[in-house]
């Protein structure tokens, strides 16, 4: 079932949890970026199709507090571009030979999978005009948004606000996915691109074209980095940060990170942030960026859900830059920058971080976020509970079965339905660690979640 979105600015309400925004937003591809006034602006796609990527508008989202988000209006439609499906201006050939990363993504994929996820990219391509991974900047008072299409063009709009509308679009001379762009503390402005290979370029100072001839090719490449797509680039000191979607555990689930002291490198493979694999059971890609928020430093990425590899959800976790600029990865958390879960709240299921068996986040008749565990062994992993005592839990839902209760590791109980077909765990709990809540089917006959009431 597809839920649309609503059109005009929506504001929403919420406590810093993971996924950010409510079900009817899917914005992936997150590049984070505080603009001048102080808001936190993310720029992203925006998925809408049941059965590929993004769709054919950008909505940006802003917050003040990383608790309130604004879902803007449309900022951007494909339409502006007159050029969609008109010849290419520049080929950045793919590899002409299979590096390891790609050889075991197919044997990860499967050849179904492998011929599926083909067919669907050349389907969207045939069909429809989609708008891919966005970035943006704001430079000499403006604002200008950098996209790119499903036709292989990339293009930039310019705006007088962040939100837009952008307008005015001109063709730039690549080709490929996931512009990203970079401001320098010394006014220069830089380009990145591309697919297994990144390319990289100063801008001319009117952010709309760039010398061809002065393009650095192969900054980071997928046999050298590991590097598959979603170019992302940050200064911190003295360091450039250039992040990624990083295929070194099999598929692009990770965002890799490399440093350099050059924005046009050469950049050195650091290590992985975050890895998003275990969110859906056909989780595939990962796309985000780093930001410093009011001197705190954050990783944005995406989730997918559903039961696919669409329908991805903006989310975000505290990460911490070492004095030797390196970044720990961090673990997937429902907690995401709020505060852990407190006895007498209600969590949603949509929270759930680590799914597993055929257990996913999906949306029921009313198109409402529910969490599905419709087999025996299915298991959804919720982070973190507050230190303190729990009177024990209840989920409400739909269907039937029992679910074991673990925390930190160690079985607590198991919740069986009542009368009333809501389960319920009545044995007291302490969390004195991390308060990892795992729920496990132990039973279930097509058994839905809605809500986990954590019982004071």
């Amino acid at each position: 079932m597809s839920t649309e979105t609503p059109s005009g600015t929506v504001v929403c309400s919420g406590e810093g949890r993971n996924p950010v925004l409510p079900e009817v937003f899917s914005i992936p591809d997150p590049e984070a970026h505080v603009v001048g006034d102080g808001r936190l602006f993310v720029y992203g796609s925006l998925d809408g199709p049941e059965d590929t990527y993004c769709s054919g508008v950008y909505r940006p989202v802003s917050t003040r507090d990383l608790r309130t988000w604004t879902v803007h209006d449309v900022g951007f439609r494909a339409e502006q571009a007159p050029w969609f499906g008109e010849p290419l201006v520049e080929a950045v050939p793919y590899p002409q030979k299979r590096t390891p990363f790609m050889i075991e993504s197919a044997r990860r994929m499967g050849p179904g999978m492998l011929i599926r996820s083909l067919w669907a990219m050349a389907f969207t391509r045939s069909r429809e005009r989609f708008l891919y991974a966005p970035d943006a900047v704001a430079h000499g008072g403006r604002h200008y948004l950098f996209f790119c299409m499903t036709d292989g063009s990339e293009g930039v709009a310019v705006a007088d606000v962040p939100e837009g509308p952008f307008r005015d679009p001109v063709r730039l001379p690549c080709t490929g996915i996931d512009p990203a762009v970079f401001a320098d503390r010394d006014g220069a402005v830089y380009l990145y691109w591309g697919q297994w290979s990144a390319h990289g370029v100063r801008l001319d100072g009117d952010l709309r074209s760039f010398d061809q001839a002065s393009v650095s090719r192969a900054l980071l490449t997928e046999e050298e980095h590991g590097f598959h797509e979603g170019s992302s680039v940050r200064r911190i000191g003295d360091t450039y940060y250039f992040v990624f979607a990083d295929m070194h555990r099999g598929k692009p689930t990770s965002l890799g990170y490399a440093t350099s002291s050059s924005p046009l490198g050469p950049f050195r493979y650091r290590g992985i942030i975050v890895d998003s694999d275990g969110c859906d059971p056909e989780a595939w890609n990962n796309h985000g960026s780093i930001e410093e928020v009011d001197g705190r430093h954050y990783v944005f990425y995406h989730r997918s859900s559903r039961g696919t590899r669409y329908h991805r959800r903006l989310c975000i976790e505290p990460i911490e830059i070492l004095p030797d600029g390196s970044i720990p990865e961090v673990p997937m958390t429902s907690q995401g920058v709020g505060d852990p879960f407190r006895p007498g709240e209600a969590l949603p299921a949509r929270s759930a971080c680590v799914v597993g068996g055929r257990a996913r986040i999906d949306v029921d008749e009313a198109g409402l976020e529910v969490l599905e565990l419709p087999r025996t062994g299915d298991r959804a992993v919720f982070r973190y509970l507050a230190q303190g005592e729990f009177a024990g839990l209840t989920l409400d839902g739909s269907g039937a079965g029992t679910v074991r209760v673990l925390v930190d590791g160690r079985t607590i109980g198991i919740a069986a339905p009542g009368d009333d077909g809501v389960l319920r765990l009545a044995t007291p709990f302490l969390v004195d660690g991390e308060g990892e809540l795992v729920i496990e089917a132990v039973s279930s006959r097509s058994l839905r979640v809605r809500t986990l009431t954590l019982n004071g």
